[in-house]
């Protein structure tokens, strides 16, 4: 199977500004799974990006992985961090171990210099007041001052994960905002964008359509027969659907 190329940056700033809640509903157009990665939670409010995936999996701790893990910068985390710029968000499964620290301060620094497109764990982070000064969206299920070492490793980089239930591949593109964070495949970003922006356009049709006629939105939405039409009348063009 042909590897789809990589998520311009010039597309990444188009996701940005479609809204979490349409990216969904866009998916669900094309039969995929819902991909809302439960409890990445925003930081703090006003948060917005979009960027490339760069994925980072846990697992449990044992003192024979401690004694195999990759030591200093060769630790996991860091090579995730080298590979994360302005582009790139990442991804951290943490197996959703709310009140276990992925990290905090003094490791995210360096996602600070870096000025990575953002950070999504389904895991907790720890101090989150150094963190909302560093500049970059964070989502996270939790805050701790707990640290993790004792019950979790970082281990590996760069190959599917789940976060939050949603199944991560490397590249993929995650866009968060206020509601939450979704992921949306590299193979179908084009066509995702292409009936998120009609379907926004749809719903402003219908909303000035409900001011004219008092009616209840369930003559038109959910979406049916009638909201095309009236989208057609009211616009001049074919449903994409």
């Amino acid at each position: 199977m042909t590897t789809p190329a990589e998520i311009s940056d010039a597309t990444l700033q188009v996701l940005k500004q479609i809204p979490t809640q349409t990216l969904i509903d866009a998916l669900w157009v094309k039969n995929w799974p819902m991909s809302m990665i439960e409890g990445a939670l925003p930081l703090q409010p006003g948060q917005s990006m979009a960027g490339r995936a760069v994925t980072l999996r846990f697992v449990p701790h044992r003192p024979d992985l401690a004694q195999d893990k990759p030591k200093a910068d060769q630790s996991a985390e860091y090579v995730a961090f080298e590979l994360c710029g302005p582009g790139e968000v990442l991804v951290i499964d943490a197996m959703g171990w709310q009140y276990s620290s992925i990290g905090g301060d003094i490791k995210f620094f360096r996602l600070c210099q870096r000025q990575v497109g953002g950070l999504v764990t389904d895991g907790a982070v720890r101090d989150s007041n150094a963190l909302k000064e560093y500049g970059f969206p964070v989502y996270s299920a939790a805050r701790t001052a707990k640290q993790g070492p004792a019950e979790f490793w970082p281990w590996q980089v760069n190959d599917a994960i789940q976060c939050g239930g949603v199944l991560v591949r490397p590249g993929d593109a995650i866009v968060g905002d206020d509601d939450g964070v979704v992921v949306v495949p590299r193979s179908e970003v084009d066509d995702v964008i292409r009936i998120a922006h009609q379907r926004e356009e749809v719903e402003e049709v219908i909303k000035a359509q409900l001011a004219e006629e008092q009616c209840s939105p369930g003559k038109y939405y959910p979406f049916n027969d009638l909201t095309w039409e009236l989208f057609e009348r009211k616009t001049g063009r074919k449903p994409l659907r």
